[in-house]
């Protein structure tokens, strides 16, 4: 519960501060009503008139600033919770995206967990203000203790009949958060059905093959598994609630009881009786605030242990170098591969098993193999998107672990086959490869040029200043080509990275296209490489642009089966020169 007050603190201090201030006055006040109507009901059975209109006066200041408390709360409750939310979600995403790898986008337990604590976020907004109401029912119930006490000491037990309800309402809460838990990789399924059923991007296949009724038939069945689950919990949770609030129902007659005996009696006075009715009655609403307000506390606890996690995970995705080696400003070596094996988490077989590989300094290399032979996870590697689950990486000698992984990734670039449609401005939606010069309008024009894309932002309505996607009133939608297109540019906004790898960037594009591109930042590459010893890979199915690279690597089940220029794989007559010949074959 201290994570997320700290978190609603560090949002809104203010008003964090005011609403558990004014929400202990607003409960308070609230008793103190019952306290001035004693008062008033026996001044004027003792028909003292000065001491009724004292207690008058009382109750009068008492309910103003219970009011003023109330109203000061209401108005602070909406813009808290907006801004813990806001701070919230901007705490999810820097910790997201701080992970060094993208392993949890591949680990179905990762997923699950991050689903889980991206649906149920929104409590850590309530966090403050469910503090105050913690604040506000303890101060309520302790006050209320003692103004029963006065008159009778036996209606002290009757707070003690609210803990059965206090251990139902927290069991119900702990039946739902497992059934969340136990839906977390259904409720994603589901999830992916919606968006998969209304985003714009599938919408053609969707219609041409008639996959709507058979999306929605699907998701009304996960939907089904998911709330018969939910739906169990829920009425266990409503079965111990009720047993729960029997025993209160049972203390609750007693206290009734007691003052009415009393007051036969003679042992009480009629202000005593009415305000033993008045905080009996009180206690009843109070136990049920109580019990809403340890569910939803509950819940945020719930919630923050995931945040808690979440930060341990990030953290440990990047582990602290005591001394890290810098990463060279030059290559000179090169990029080499000992014994580079990779398995994909919760999988029992490997995708890359002993590679060895040396990448000279200043070296084009293409990298192909058949669907699945490894060539994706392969340049994942070399971007440290994953770490090897056997053998190392080396630049210029230097394991690659040892070099911190925000200076490699500054002197990395790449585009990928499953590009990010950013939907910015397009000036920015280029420039965001180089965050420095985001807004550098000559950078962005250089990386467009050399990605052949200026032909792109040329046909925009507003050039660089045209924004992009149909998302937005106004936005331009783009073809898939062009999309890519901006994407290669953005690859090209580093202006001396060490390492570019192009995964297949030009997919969308048609051959002729892709070879001139690709002849032409050859050149380029080559030039650059002669400053900084830079080193690109190339990943690409055809052969037209694999041949202009000065090292080809052909994988095979996750080996090296060949590496060498085009001349001399042809020569071999290995498996580059059969996948040669039949991708020729199919041209003539």
């Amino acid at each position: 519960m201290s994570t997320a007050l700290a978190t609603s603190w560090r949002a809104d201090s203010r008003r964090t501060a005011g609403v558990l201030v004014l929400s202990g006055l607003s409960s308070l006040t609230a008793v103190l009503l019952a306290f001035w109507l004693r008062r008033i009901v026996d001044a004027a059975v003792a028909g003292d008139e000065r001491a009724a209109l004292a207690a008058a006066a009382g109750t009068g200041l008492t309910a103003g600033l219970g009011m003023l408390a109330r109203t000061s709360v209401t108005a602070m409750m909406f813009p808290l919770k907006e801004h813990t939310g806001a701070y919230f979600d901007g705490r999810l995403i820097g910790l997201v995206s701080a992970i060094a790898t993208v392993e949890h986008h591949e680990r179905p337990d990762y997923l699950d967990r991050i689903a889980v604590l991206r649906d149920e976020a929104h409590m850590i907004a309530h966090a403050g203000v469910n503090t105050a109401g913690v604040l506000a029912v303890s101060i309520q119930m302790a006050v209320t203790g003692i103004l029963l006490a006065s008159v009778d000491a036996r209606l002290l037990a009757l707070p003690l009949f609210a803990i059965p309800s206090f251990w139902a309402g927290s069991r119900a809460e702990r039946l739902r958060q497992q059934a969340l838990d136990d839906t977390a990789d259904a409720t994603r399924q589901a999830r992916h059905l919606f968006e998969l059923a209304t985003s714009p991007a599938p919408g053609k296949e969707l219609r041409v093959f008639g996959l709507g009724p058979e999306l929605l038939a699907r998701h009304r069945a996960t939907r089904r598994v998911v709330d018969a689950q939910l739906d169990a919990a829920a009425r266990r949770g409503v079965a111990y609630t009720a047993i729960g609030w029997l025993a209160f129902t049972a203390g609750y007659a007693g206290a009734v009881g007691i003052a009415a005996s009393e007051a036969v009696a003679g042992r009480a006075t009629v202000g005593d009786v009415v305000l033993a009715l008045v905080l009996v009655a009180q206690v009843n609403a109070q136990v049920g605030e109580a019990v809403h307000v340890v569910a939803t506390l509950a819940r945020i606890v719930r919630v923050a242990g995931r945040y808690q996690w979440l930060i341990r995970y990030s953290a440990a995705s990047r582990p602290e170098r005591t001394s890290p080696a810098p990463v060279p400003e030059r290559l000179t070596d090169g990029v080499a591969l000992d014994g580079v094996a990779f398995r994909y988490p919760g999988t029992d077989a490997d995708v890359l098993a002993g590679v060895d590989l040396h990448i000279p300094a200043g070296t084009t290399v293409a990298v192909i193999g058949d669907n699945g032979a490894g060539k994706s996870t392969l340049v994942k590697l070399l971007c440290r998107l994953h770490e090897p689950t056997g053998g190392f990486i080396s630049v210029d000698g230097i394991d690659v672990r040892r070099l911190d992984i925000d200076e490699w990734r500054a002197r990395t670039s790449a585009a990928f086959q499953d590009f990010v449609r950013l939907e910015l401005a397009a000036g920015r939606t280029v420039g965001v490869g180089d965050l420095p010069r985001i807004d550098d309008d000559a950078a962005v024009a250089t990386a467009l040029e050399r990605a052949a894309s200026s032909g792109v932002v040329a046909e925009l309505p507003h050039g660089l200043g045209t924004q992009l996607g149909s998302s937005f009133d106004g936005g331009v939608e783009l073809s898939g080509g062009q999309w890519q297109k901006l994407a290669l540019a953005r690859a090209m906004m580093r202006p001396s990275p060490l390492l570019l790898v192009l995964d297949e960037p030009t997919a969308a594009l048609d051959a002729e296209t892709e070879h001139a591109l690709f002849a032409r930042y050859a050149a380029a590459a080559r030039a650059a490489a002669a400053r900084t010893g830079a080193i690109t890979v190339l990943v690409s199915h055809r052969f037209s642009t694999v041949r202009m690279a000065d090292l080809i690597v052909v994988l095979d089940g996750g080996r090296v089966a060949e590496a060498g220029s085009h001349d001399d794989l042809v020569a071999r007559g290995g498996l580059y020169a059969q996948l040669h010949e039949l991708q020729a074959r199919s041209y003539r």
